[in-house]
């Protein structure tokens, strides 16, 4: 039995988009949910395990998290109540899937700029796109920053632009959805990460082969 999809829009209107901030774990919990949807869909919805598993990856992860089975099903039963995520139930255990392409109203691209700023914090244009082969492929910059300027537009804006720092060619994205998101900003004089240059090239090539690892030893150790 499947359950039905509680993301619809109520009939006073459209739901917010976030009803709160997100802590660290249900922000980790949807980028993993939002990446697993796009790169292995064969395997989406989520079970708790498959879930964990995402979110304590250790390639494409900034910070890499050692999160229980326990704080994910907590997270995810905080979500639920807010209707950021559902669960249907599956043969053996109940499956999880986020609720966000209506409620975010996320299209391709701007599903795949949220899901890196989930997933890996701020980070430039330039990173964005090396980054995001496997989600979606932008044919051009200027395409991720009109997928960067749909986030941040709008009366609930999910995505905004920091301040640059020094030493950086290009200023860094943030997402909205967290607690400390809205608080990020370099501090004068602070460690600028480097500005992306043509290694972004290499970096997407590295990113797609530890995630191509990742999926082999998940599948050998099914």
């Amino acid at each position: 039995m499947t359950a039905s999809n509680p993301a619809a829009e109520p009939m006073g209107g459209v739901m917010e988009r976030l009803p709160r901030p997100l802590d660290a774990v249900e922000c980790r919990v949807l980028g993993a949910l939002l990446e697993k949807e796009q790169t292995t869909p064969e395997y989406y919805p989520l079970t708790v395990n498959a879930l964990l598993a995402a979110c304590n990856q250790k390639t494409n992860r900034e910070p890499v998290m050692e999160l229980s089975a326990g704080e994910v099903t907590a997270a995810l039963e905080r979500l639920r109540k807010n209707v950021l995520v559902w669960s249907s139930e599956g043969t053996r255990s109940d499956r999880w899937r986020h609720a966000l392409d209506r409620r975010w109203r996320l299209a391709p691209a701007t599903k795949a700029v949220v899901t890196l700023l989930l997933l890996r914090g701020p980070q430039t244009p330039g990173e964005l796109r090396a980054r995001s082969e496997r989600l979606h492929r932008f044919a051009s910059p200027h395409e991720v920053e009109a997928a960067l300027g749909e986030l941040a537009a709008g009366r609930e804006p999910l995505a905004r632009e920091l301040p640059r720092a020094p030493g950086q060619k290009e200023n860094r994205w943030t997402h909205l959805a967290g607690e400390e998101a809205a608080a990020v900003a370099p501090a004068a004089g602070a460690h600028a990460p480097p500005p992306a240059t043509g290694a972004d090239d290499l970096a997407a090539r590295l990113d797609a082969l530890e995630a191509r690892i990742d999926e082999l030893e998940r599948r050998l150790g099914g």
